[in-house]
């Protein structure tokens, strides 16, 4: 989505903002307009438009939350993902922020569980909900929050007693690892989701910190996981719950040890999957 965002958006100028919603959107957004958007961060799954007069639209998504681009940066538009309930504009559009050179950008969010904040940019590294972000996996060379190398995974995964698939998805612990990502790690360094996480070998610290790496890096190449509502910014979905290893193969053979078909069971309340033979 950040990439998306940026391609679409560094270079226009927001020419007005129009609100449907209050509860989603928060601030004042008189400080953003006529002002030129130069560039795109994340935080964990929190997304920053940064504009030239020193303010940011800060965004979280959530579980519904969509941004839509229409505009000249991007030409002849593919048709939009029946997961744009409603169309842009439609039911679901919260905000709309009108660009210059006829663009705009949407803001849908059918459960409206997600959010957009404006802030002063200097703000931004102070947010409450960024300072609690622990370190990320190195993905990207252009990430700006804290980097997770080996050692301090294996420091996090030392002090934890609780299951290992709990940890990684603990944005406090390590940010950006989601539900999907995190099953996927785990069977691809065959290792039990419900694992204390202080009972890993160095070895299998390691494991586990390269898959985490490739699967991220995997679902960037394939534009996200398209499973519930995300689209990406273009209105198209991303393949990568066409390419995922272990999630959602449920009564499938493993295609790591072929000896035993893919389980599944809820752990903290979100649906996990693996190999009741390799993953031990």
């Amino acid at each position: 989505m950040r990439l998306q965002l940026k391609k679409y958006l560094v270079g226009h100028k927001i020419v007005s903002v129009e609100v449907k919603n209050r509860k989603t959107f928060q601030g004042d957004e008189t400080k953003i307009i006529d002002a030129k958007i130069i560039d795109t961060r994340r935080f964990g799954k929190v997304s920053v438009i940064d504009l030239a007069n020193d303010y940011s639209i800060l965004t979280h998504v959530k579980l519904t939350g969509q941004y839509i681009y229409r505009g000249p940066n991007l030409k002849n538009p593919s048709r939009l993902s029946s997961k744009v309930t409603g169309g842009v504009p439609g039911p679901h559009t919260l905000v709309i922020f009108d660009l210059d050179r006829g663009g705009k950008l949407y803001y849908n969010d059918v459960r409206r569980f997600g959010w957009i904040r404006i802030e002063k940019t200097e703000d931004v590294a102070k947010e409450k909900f960024i300072v609690k972000l622990g370190p990320e996996p190195p993905v990207t060379d252009t990430f700006t929050g804290k980097n997770l190398n080996i050692d301090l995974f294996s420091q996090i995964l030392s002090k934890s007693g609780r299951p290992i698939k709990i940890v990684l998805m603990d944005q406090t612990k390590m940010g950006g690892v989601g539900n999907i990502y995190a099953n996927d790690a785990l069977w691809l360094a065959r290792i039990n989701p419900k694992r204390k996480a202080n009972t890993l070998t160095e070895k299998e610290q390691k494991n586990l910190y390269d898959a985490v790496i490739t699967v991220l890096k995997a679902g960037l190449k394939y534009g996200g996981a398209s499973e519930l509502a995300f689209v990406t910014p273009d209105g198209t979905e991303g393949e990568y719950q066409n390419h995922t290893l272990v999630y959602g193969h449920e009564g499938e053979p493993c295609e790591n040890c072929h000896k035993s078909v893919i389980k599944k069971f809820f752990l903290g309340g979100r649906g996990t999957y693996f190999c009741p033979v390799c993953q031990v």
